[in-house]
């Protein structure tokens, strides 16, 4: 039983002394969506879908929750970011090509649809990220208007 006490105890102070580490937050600027809106246009309601739905996790800004401060919450957090910012990132927009802008948006348009973004780990503390059929409806047709830019520059294949 001492034995179990003294294992009890070390798994609380690691536990408590996690508390001072944590991984490096995503505290970017909002403005580092603006290219992105300047180039695809979007209309209002679409830019707070994006804003509300999306951009915690695809974009140099995040607006983190009261538990990120729990470890090891916010490494959870942090891997989720990072994953998401690795597929597609707005706030890299001008960095991508014209026709990787095209698939990203098309990407963007087909993980809405089949209802596979936002992940449901993330509606479920985000309950204004739930998207409704008219919003993910929205999505799709600015995303078709903001591609034809892109099929433009891109010419016939």
């Amino acid at each position: 039983m001492k034995i179990l006490k003294k294992l009890g105890l070390l798994i609380l102070l690691v536990i408590l002394a996690a508390q001072f580490f944590g991984p490096e937050k995503n505290d970017g600027d909002v403005a580092s969506v603006e290219s992105f809106f300047a180039d695809t246009n979007p209309p209002e309601d679409v830019k707070l879908i994006l804003k509300t739905a999306c951009f915690d996790c695809h974009s140099d800004y995040t607006r983190y929750p009261w538990y990120n401060n729990i470890t090891p919450v916010n490494y959870w957090l942090d891997g989720h970011i990072r994953h998401g910012k690795g597929n597609f990132n707005v706030s890299k927009w001008n960095d991508y090509s014209d026709q990787k802008k095209d698939h990203k948006l098309e990407e963007l348009m087909e993980m809405v649809e089949a209802r596979d973004m936002p992940l449901e780990s993330y509606s479920w503390v985000h309950s204004d990220a739930n998207l409704t059929d008219a919003q993910i409806e929205s999505i799709i047709e600015w995303v078709k208007m903001a591609r034809l830019k892109y099929a433009f520059i891109k010419g016939p294949e």
